[in-house]
């Protein structure tokens, strides 16, 4: 299906994020709803924590049929437990759940365009960071985003975490200094900017790359988890 193909009688789409006190992080989630609607038609936007509406309140305004997807970089608990909990709790009979985001070759691409926005040299040392996650599937999912991004850019990539898993960025930017490296870049698997981004620029690395944020690259991939959803619907009933 082509964007072309899309038409009003065709499900509704509501973005899943996690949430956060941010307002440039929520402006990032709502620019990519806009950017998305465009191409698919109206998107609407929900938070599974720190704020709403949850999805659960946005499907019960809701009478079409509806895909859900989950705005996530990796499958953690708010994508196994969290969305599937709300969709169910909000009652609505026809709801198709697509897969997160993430791992996607299109979000490594997207970092690769940040890293040399950032200036990216070959031969940089890259570090790819993630929020953090106690999930093994999430850190799995990590894992995975490392192992496509260190194929684009041609050299291993390692991985720091910003919380809760480790090992922690700046212990990871120390070990790759040891070892002698001439620069490290940091590639952050992070949505958008907030309290984790800004963390970065004190973990001792010479250059830090933006988040994901609304870039073409991400907008075709919700448009591609979409048309993928209305052509083969797996409803969460």
């Amino acid at each position: 299906m082509s964007d072309s193909n899309i038409g009003s009688r065709d499900p509704e789409l509501v973005l899943v994020a996690h949430g956060t006190r941010n307002p440039r992080g929520v402006q990032v989630i709502g620019a990519l709803a806009e950017a998305v609607s465009e191409r698919v038609g109206r998107t609407r936007v929900a938070f599974v924590d720190v704020l709403g509406p949850s999805p659960s309140e946005v499907l019960r305004r809701m009478e079409t049929p509806t895909v859900v997807l989950p705005a996530f970089l990796a499958s953690g608990y708010h994508v196994r437990v969290d969305v599937p909990r709300e969709v169910a709790d909000s009652g609505h009979a026809d709801v198709t759940v697509t897969p997160a985001l993430g791992p996607s070759p299109a979000l490594a691409g997207v970092q690769f365009d940040r890293l040399r926005a950032a200036g990216w040299r070959p031969g940089d040392d890259v570090v790819l960071v993630a929020a953090g996650s106690s999930d093994p599937r999430a850190l799995a999912d990590v894992r995975a985003a490392a192992a496509v991004l260190s194929d684009l850019i041609g050299r291993p990539v390692e991985i720091g975490y910003v919380t809760t898993a480790a090992p922690r960025v700046p212990e990871v930017v120390a070990r790759i200094r040891a070892r002698g490296a001439r620069r490290v870049l940091l590639a952050p698997y992070l949505l958008a900017p907030g309290l984790f981004h800004d963390r970065l620029r004190e973990a001792g690395a010479d250059a830090v790359a933006d988040p994901l944020g609304v870039h073409p690259g991400l907008v075709d991939l919700v448009v591609r988890r979409y048309t993928d959803a209305v052509r083969v619907p797996a409803r969460v009933r």
